[in-house]
């Protein structure tokens, strides 16, 4: 008597396809609805989260080949400025150095103009020092 097929049987049978279509109807197709917009919706988070993944790395790939343009900009003016001031320095080394050399031969020639004046008055020169040495020693008192 464990299992027998009476009334009851079939009538349980009824009464739990009843309950499961109702538990159907209540329960199972609202949960279902549930976690199916649940993942719809997590599912575009993550689809959201990759697209924004995605466009962090195109930008931050953007802004590295921003700062190696600049860079780049900053190198070459910063080398064209240096070739600027190389040209300048050189320019006015070259300006000072005609300077001075205009310097040198001014003096070399006012020198020279000196000593010809010197060699043209040295024999005047010489005798009246001679002659000047000699008045000195012939008027002093003797001692």
């Amino acid at each position: 008597m464990f299992l027998s097929l009476d009334g009851t049987f079939f009538v349980q049978l009824i009464n739990f396809a009843i309950f499961f279509a109702i538990l159907n109807v209540v329960f199972l197709r609202p949960v279902q609805r549930a976690i199916a917009k649940r993942r719809e919706y997590i599912d575009s988070l993550s689809t959201d989260y990759d697209r924004a993944q995605a466009e962090a790395n195109a930008l931050r790939s953007q802004a590295e080949a921003i700062h190696a343009e600049a860079r780049r900009d900053a190198d070459r003016a910063l080398a064209e400025a240096r070739a600027n001031a190389s040209n300048e320095s050189a320019g006015i080394a070259a300006e000072t150095n005609a300077r001075v050399a205009k310097i040198v031969e001014d003096a070399h020639a006012q020198v020279d103009r000196e000593l010809q004046e010197v060699r043209v008055r040295e024999e005047q020169l010489a005798s009246e020092l001679a002659s000047s040495i000699v008045g000195k020693v012939l008027t002093e008192p003797a001692r």
